[in-house]
Formats: structure tokens, C-alpha cells, sequence
């Protein structure tokens, strides 16, 4: 596979993951924003219906460079659910108590739980002592925050925690179940129609639940769901999908790292959250242990193959 010159710019490929990161890092806060004005599965719904039909514009076209099969509906079901309705419902629905930021910060134990269900469900991806150690790193983290911002917030904020951390567990078990059946399979496709089945669920959702709530469709409300929809999912997809084709997961694993520290910056300046030490410091202990978590030692490395997508980029 001919690597594009821009590829090969290391400039352009830092500047691109910094992208995703700043931008990532600020989708917390735009939700927060747009729930001012809307329920949560109603605002969550006109997001990715309004990706839906951008990516069902430019998705054909991608897909024919892309090349791949077209997904079945185990698959289209599984992501459309498990990393649409149900993980962005989760979160949207807990930024109604939790500050957008550290909504982030404990979202970012994805990769952990991804790596902890790979090892269990996917051939060849087992954890060493190094992964192990990030889960417990991890772990005390997140158990800092609970017992400091979490409670701090108020007597709902704990329970809503609890819940959010569900979203991250569903879109990791949706992620692995991907990863194992869907080689050979265009990514493009796949995650439009996952967005066309996101958006219709989380309707439902809005129609059952919402349906007496108030709504205001205001300037402010639109603004997110733009951004949300066009900057937050479409462009980002759009580049995180061309990176992949080219550069090293390990340059990629520091989006992970940097946007929930973008989230806590943005959170403190334009969202008028309260950023204290002991944010700080868990979210420090949380991304330390999903540091450990992501990297393999020599002998780990020498002795598990890389995966698919590794070898793609």
C-alpha cells in the first residue's frame, strides 16, 4: 500500500491527531450546551440523524476508495446500538447531573475495558503484568473521583456515575464483537448505518420519554447539534479513518491521553466548572493506568501479533 506524501509529513499527521484531540475534548462541553434547551435523547436523536444524512451523502464515495464489503445487519445492529442508542443515551443523560468534564475523564477507561474484553474474547490479545497494573492504576482513579468530585457534585451525582460508567462498557463490548467479525468490512458504511440506527432508537427514546418535556429549539441548541453532528462526528470520522490507513496506533493512542485533559481545560474556562486538585490528580491516575494498559513490553510485543488494523496503518 503507497503511503500519501501528506502521511509522511510528520506536521501535518501531529497536526491532524491534534485536531481530534481539541476537538474530542470540546464535544463534552457542546453537549452540555445543548442540553440546556433539549431533553437528552431528543438532542442526542437530531445529532446523528443530521450525521446520518451527511454521511449518506459522502459515504458511497469514500466507501469505493475505502474498498471493503458492505456490513450485515449483526453488525450494523450491533454498533448502532450498543455505541449509538445506548452509549451516547448513557452520556447525554448523565451530563444532565455530572459536569461535562468529568463525564470525560471517566469515559476515558474505554481502552481499558476494551483491552480487558479483548484479552477474553479475541484470539492472541491477552494482558501481561504491565495491562494489569493499568487496571489497577485505573481503578484507584476513578475511585478517587468518586469519592471526591463525584459526591462533591450531589446525592444524584454518585448513582448518575455509576450509570455512565455502563456507556463506556457497552461501546467496548460492541467494539470487540466488531473487531472480531468485521475484517474485510468498509468502515465508512458500517458506521453510517450504525448512525441511521442510533438516531432512530434514540427517537424512540425521546418519543417515550420526552414527549411532555420542554423543548427549545433555540440558536444555542442548533449550534451543538451542528457542531456535534458536522465537526464532532463527520470530520472527525473522516480524519481518525485516514490516519488509521497510515499512521501507527501508538501515535493514535494519544488522542485518548490529551482530549479528556482538553475536556477539564474547556470545561474550567467557557463552562464555568470547577476544576479542583483532586480532578486533577484522578484524572492524571486514570490516564496513567490507561497508559499502562495500551503499551506491551518487548517480550509482549515479540510475542502477541499486531492486530489487523495495526498492520492496515
Amino acid at each position: 500500500m503507497s503511503i500519501p506524501r501528506a502521511a509522511q509529513n510528520p506536521w501535518i499527521v501531529t497536526a491532524l491527531i491534534g485536531v481530534l484531540c481539541l476537538v474530542w475534548g470540546s464535544t463534552w462541553l457542546a453537549i452540555k450546551f445543548g442540553l440546556e434547551d433539549l431533553p437528552p435523547f431528543t438532542s442526542a436523536s437530531a445529532r446523528f440523524g443530521l450525521a446520518w444524512f451527511v454521511m449518506f451523502l459522502i459515504a458511497p464515495r469514500i466507501a469505493r476508495i475505502e474498498g471493503g464489503e458492505r456490513p450485515d445487519w449483526g453488525m450494523r445492529l450491533a454498533t448502532g446500538i450498543g455505541q449509538f442508542v445506548l452509549s451516547y443515551g448513557i452520556v447525554y443523560w448523565s451530563e444532565q447531573v455530572l459536569p461535562s468534564a468529568l463525564v470525560s475523564v471517566l469515559w476515558s477507561v474505554f481502552p481499558l475495558m476494551v483491552a480487558g474484553l479483548g484479552a477474553w474474547y479475541l484470539p492472541g490479545e491477552r494482558l501481561g503484568l504491565r495491562q494489569w497494573a493499568g487496571f489497577v492504576i485505573a481503578f484507584l482513579g476513578i475511585v478517587m473521583l468518586f469519592f471526591t468530585d463525584v459526591r462533591n457534585v450531589g446525592a444524584s451525582a454518585v448513582p448518575a456515575g455509576l450509570v455512565l460508567m455502563l456507556s463506556p462498557a457497552v461501546t467496548a463490548l460492541s467494539t470487540v464483537y466488531i473487531k472480531k467479525r468485521a475484517a474485510g468490512v468498509s468502515s465508512i458504511l458500517l458506521n453510517r448505518d450504525a448512525m441511521g440506527i442510533g438516531a432512530v432508537g434514540l427517537l424512540i427514546g425521546a418519543v417515550a420519554f420526552e414527549w411532555n418535556a420542554e423543548k427549545a429549539w433555540t440558536s444555542a441548541a442548533l449550534a451543538s447539534i451542528g457542531y456535534l453532528a458536522l465537526i464532532g462526528t463527520c470530520l472527525t470520522f473522516g480524519i481518525y479513518l485516514w490516519l488509521m490507513r497510515y499512521v501507527s496506533a501508538n501515535k493514535l493512542s494519544l488522542i485518548a491521553y490529551v482530549a479528556p485533559m482538553v475536556a477539564l481545560w474547556l470545561g474550567a474556562a467557557f463552562g464555568n466548572e470547577v476544576v479542583r486538585l483532586e480532578t486533577v490528580l484522578g484524572a492524571g491516575v486514570i490516564v496513567l493506568g490507561v497508559a499502562c494498559a495500551a503499551t506491551k513490553s518487548r517480550v509482549e510485543r515479540a510475542e502477541v501479533p499486531e492486530s489487523g488494523t495495526e498492520q492496515l496503518s
